[in-house]
């Protein structure tokens, strides 16, 4: 892979999107094994059922992981320097995912050149259900 170049970058520039399969009880389970987190929230129909809602939803770390994809696709992990996520909304069954990034912001930092990044991940409808920043060291 190949690191953007620092110079031919500008404020305001988008990275290359990233947009997910639709969210699936397939997905969901698959998730819950490899982080761990079996709250039945995600993954037991009756119990949310119990609860008032309609249906399970996705894991809340399962949008960061999205947004850290998005992130991967554009520079190697080495190069992320800081990443944070607020969850916004919730992320239900057959939602797909879009993940933006902007830069909002060239910066040195500890003798790098870096692009500080707004990340949005939301569904197609324009719901943001993520609302993240990254920096990103660059050549």
């Amino acid at each position: 892979m190949t690191k953007p170049n620092y110079d031919a970058l500008n404020v305001g520039d988008e990275i290359p999107s990233f947009t997910s399969e639709p969210v699936s009880r397939l997905t969901l389970s698959l998730y819950a094994t490899g982080s761990g987190d079996h709250h039945p929230l995600h993954l037991d129909q009756d119990y949310v059922r119990s609860k008032g809602m309609n249906d399970v939803f996705a894991h809340g770390m399962l949008g960061m992981a999205y947004l850290g994809r998005l992130l991967t696709q554009w520079v190697p992990q080495e190069a992320i320097r800081t990443f944070g996520v607020r969850f916004t909304a919730i992320t239900w069954i057959n939602e797909r995912l879009v993940c933006t990034g902007k830069i909002v912001e060239k910066l040195e930092q500890n003798g790098e050149r870096c692009v500080r990044l707004e990340l949005t991940c939301a569904n197609e409808q324009g719901e943001a259900k993520h609302k993240g920043d990254a920096v990103v060291a660059l050549a």
